[in-house]
C-alpha cells in the first residue's frame, strides 16, 4: 500500500467520520473513489479533480471530500485499461469493510 492510501485510510478513520458505521464510510469512500474513476475516463486534469468533482455535487457529507486529493493519484497512476474495466469503487469498498 503507498503512503497516499495510508494517509487517506487515515484521515478517513478520524474521529470526524467516527459519526459514520463502518459500513456508512465504506460506502462513502467508494463513492468517493468511483467519482474521481469517472473524472478520469472524463480526461479531467489530475490538478483539477477535486473542482470538477465538486460541481457534481456529491451526495457524500463534506468532510469526505478531503480525501479526494490523496486518492486521485491512486486512480491516476492506473492504466487507463484498469480504468475502463474494472470497477475501483467496488474494489476501495471490498477492502474498507475487509479492515
Amino acid at each position: 500500500m503507498n503512503i497516499r492510501l495510508v494517509l487517506a485510510a487515515a484521515l478517513l478513520a478520524s474521529p470526524v467520520m467516527a459519526e459514520d458505521s463502518k459500513e456508512q464510510s465504506c460506502i462513502y469512500q467508494s463513492q468517493v473513489v468511483a467519482a474521481i474513476q469517472q473524472a478520469r475516463l472524463d480526461r479531467v486534469r489530475e490538478r483539477e479533480v477535486p473542482d470538477a468533482i465538486a460541481q457534481t455535487n456529491p451526495t457524500w457529507p463534506a468532510n469526505y471530500n478531503a480525501a479526494i486529493p490523496l486518492i486521485t493519484p491512486w486512480v491516476y497512476e492506473k492504466k487507463m485499461r484498469i480504468v475502463r474495466n474494472e470497477d475501483l469503487g467496488a474494489a476501495w469498498k471490498e477492502v474498507c469493510l475487509a479492515n
